[in-house]
């Protein structure tokens, strides 16, 4: 896994790289991951065939755009939960490109998690009994593996929404391994805001890409 050691070389990176691999730290590691084709169709794979955005209405709240300092960036990792023993297309472990959508009963499972504006922290008894059935079907389940996908918001420079994606994604991964999901079964990826859901430019489409988004592989 190549290894960079300042920030300036994640810049150069996101010329050739969309969603970005972290196994636990963004500053230092930014393998690619995969390159994932974003759709106004996409709507089904985050929603559900018979889900609306209507879930939103107890969620996150806007707020005004105030980025995190450095060293709030830097530090979002001290105690995060054990990586992967294998990244990605690594000893059996599929290529992320094999993890897809949840459809079906799945989508109801694996429902996105959303986040307030510059926040990686999980808000709403909605948010948590997502995660809450998400790590249940896991761990049910131990030969599923899952990529959650850190989006953000079209708002700050990317190298800032790079590293906030890896905080939301991380964020969830830990919550799901509390809950007694094995760390092999969960990956992240850093997507950033290169691939929103909601392609407005107002309050409304931006409450909708900050989100965390799972994608799985069923063996």
């Amino acid at each position: 896994m190549k290894k960079i050691a300042v920030l300036t070389s994640l810049f150069s990176l996101l010329v050739m790289t969309g969603c970005q691999k972290t196994s636990g730290n963004i500053w230092d590691d930014n393998q690619t991951g995969a390159k994932y084709k974003h759709s106004q169709q996409n709507a089904s794979a985050l929603w559900g065939s018979n889900s609306s955005q209507e879930t939103l209405a107890g969620g996150p709240v806007e707020e005004d755009f105030i980025p995190l300092n450095e060293e709030d960036l830097k530090g979002q990792f001290a105690d995060a939960a054990p990586q992967p023993s294998k990244s990605l297309g690594e000893g059996g472990v599929p290529m992320a490109d094999l993890f897809k959508n949840p459809s079906g009963e799945l989508a109801a499972v694996f429902h996105p998690i959303f986040f307030n504006t510059d926040e990686h922290v999980i808000q709403g008894k909605d948010q948590l009994e997502f995660i809450s059935r998400a790590a249940s079907y896991l761990k049910a389940h131990p030969n599923m593996a899952i990529i959650i996908e850190g989006h953000c918001d079209e708002r700050g420079p990317e190298a800032y929404n790079l590293a906030l994606g890896a905080k939301r994604s991380n964020s969830v991964r830990s919550l799901l391994i509390k809950k007694g999901v094995h760390p092999d079964q969960v990956h992240t990826i850093s997507c950033g805001k290169e691939f929103p859901f909601a392609l407005g430019h107002n309050p409304e489409a931006w409450k909708q890409n900050r989100r965390a988004h799972f994608k799985i592989y069923q063996r």
